[in-house]
């Protein structure tokens, strides 16, 4: 009965971290377990400070029920957010706040071979400067670009080269277990936990970025397809440019529409004498994240060059938009990402592609909007990884240091 207990009292504290104040009753109901089970360990839980009391919910006609939710320091995730370039970090609470400043390093995950070594470093050293004990850590969730294989830990992109897998390394050498998902992935999953789609059973969430992602929600479930591939927006091919995209195959939807494809752009057009307070110096092959930044300020700022490209992008980002919708008619697009900073330049031109490209009557009920949780959404989605697997997790016993 104790082991039982022990599912059940995990399934409480998951239902609350992602439901964030639940009544007795729709505990119950989610853990499937009877009410007066479901009371007494909910009182143990309380008694052991664990989870607190909120007040009531609203009133149905009849008495109010109390709601409960837990207290933020009862556990604690590390988020582990990466990219081509730039990997953020964070210690996060049961509430979804980041313990100290969020954390980052610059690693070039296609050129510099001890990427791996250089994350399992600055991990811990984000974990010790945040003060909490690694007893309180459930775990590490890890999102980053590529085709990945998150059962096994691998990424077929990135740093494969890792025996064992990549999670199974930082495991062995941090002591806590590790979980890795696309980025594009995580970010649906965070917007749908915890974002504007949690109300919608089928939602597209675009990943703008270094490449173009796409997270789907298909009848309230995060879809990953048979391999976990699924939503590889980026790599449509939707143009006739000749341009080489970084799958190796040529006119993907990322050549023309990525961050990367609009630096480039950029580039191109100061060299050809392009009016803007953009300037050649801000673009430096070495440091993207800056270059990109730099565009994403001067199209804050009006500069009409800036606006003229990122506005390019969205206009094509809709058209591939507009397969999709012809495709799985969903009830919501969010846009989310890097890019959801610049959402409402891009909002217009995306629309103006599916006025011309959708059929209208396809397109009618479906809603584009600007993602509430932002560049955000990537470090909540890998905080909200690790407690998709809170409930089935086992602890480590111990370190065991293994070469890679």
């Amino acid at each position: 009965m104790a082991a039982k207990n022990s599912v059940y009292r995990k399934k409480i504290l998951n239902n609350l971290y992602f439901s964030k104040m639940l009544s007795c009753a729709e505990i119950s109901e989610r853990i499937g377990k009877s009410l007066s089970l479901t009371t007494k360990i909910l009182n143990e839980l309380i008694a052991e400070g664990h989870v607190v009391e909120t007040g009531y919910a609203p009133s149905s006609g009849g008495r109010r029920p109390q709601t409960y939710s837990l207290k933020a320091d009862i556990m604690y995730t590390v988020a582990v957010a990466m990219d081509q370039f730039v990997t953020k970090l964070a210690v996060i609470n049961m509430h979804n706040e980041y313990v100290g400043e969020v954390e980052t390093l610059e690693l070039n995950l296609a050129k510099e071979n001890d990427a791996l070594a250089k994350l399992v470093a600055k991990i811990e050293q984000v974990i010790q400067k945040s003060g909490v004990s690694k007893s309180k850590i459930v775990g590490i969730g890890i999102s980053m670009p590529g085709f990945i294989n998150s059962h096994d830990g691998v990424n077929y992109s990135f740093l494969e080269a890792y025996k064992g897998g990549i999670t199974t390394y930082i495991t062995s050498q941090t002591g806590l277990p590790a979980y890795l998902d696309n980025d594009s992935s995580i970010i649906a999953l965070a917007e749908q936990k915890f974002g504007i789609a949690r109300k919608y059973a089928n939602v597209m969430v675009i990943n703008i970025g270094w490449g173009v992602g796409l997270g789907l929600i298909m009848g309230k479930v995060l879809f990953r397809g048979d391999d976990g591939f699924a939503g590889e927006f980026s790599h449509i091919p939707l143009f006739q440019n000749g341009k080489l995209c970084s799958c190796g195959k040529s006119g993907c939807l990322e050549t023309e529409a990525s961050l990367t494809a609009v630096i480039e752009k950029a580039i191109a057009g100061l060299s050809a004498g392009r009016t803007s307070i953009l300037k050649a110096e801000q673009f430096n092959s070495e440091t993207p994240e800056k270059s990109g930044n730099a565009i994403f300020e001067a199209a804050a700022r009006g500069d009409r060059f800036a606006v003229e490209l990122l506005s390019e992008a969205g206009y094509n980002i809709g058209r591939g938009i507009a397969i999709l919708i012809h495709l799985l008619n969903p009830g919501l697009v969010v846009l989310s990402g890097r890019g959801s900073v610049v959402g409402k330049i891009l909002h217009a031109p995306i629309q103006q592609a599916l006025n011309e490209h959708c059929i209208p009557s396809l397109a009618a009920n479906t809603e584009i909007v600007i993602s509430n949780i932002g560049h955000n959404a990537q470090l909540i989605g890998s905080s909200a990884l690790v407690m998709e697997k809170y409930e089935k997790s086992v602890p480590v016993k111990k370190k065991i240091h293994e070469a890679a």
